[in-house]
């Protein structure tokens, strides 16, 4: 559910969901799943943009992907956050 609340706001920006990261502009990550800090460092080190979600219990998670070079946030602030990047760029 939470996936497709994100993918409906990139498509109200009037962007596309694609799972290939050499074509996308910004990555939106789930701290939580195994891997992720590693996979944002990869993102940003090649040029692309990272927002990061995870829950608000586990700092550590968002410190390390804030750390990593992510902009990192709550659960309950992602689907808020994704639409203002969306719209300013």
């Amino acid at each position: 559910m939470f996936r497709s609340k994100l993918g409906a706001a990139v498509a109200a920006s009037g962007g596309e969901v694609v799972r290939d990261a050499a074509e996308c502009d910004l990555a939106v990550v789930a701290i939580e799943n195994p891997g992720a800090v590693d996979r944002i460092r990869g993102w940003v080190a090649g040029g692309t943009a990272v927002l990061a979600y995870g829950s608000h219990v586990r700092a550590d998670l968002l410190r390390a992907a804030r750390d990593a070079g992510a902009e990192a946030v709550p659960n309950s602030e992602v689907e808020r956050r994704l639409g203002a990047l969306l719209t300013s760029t």
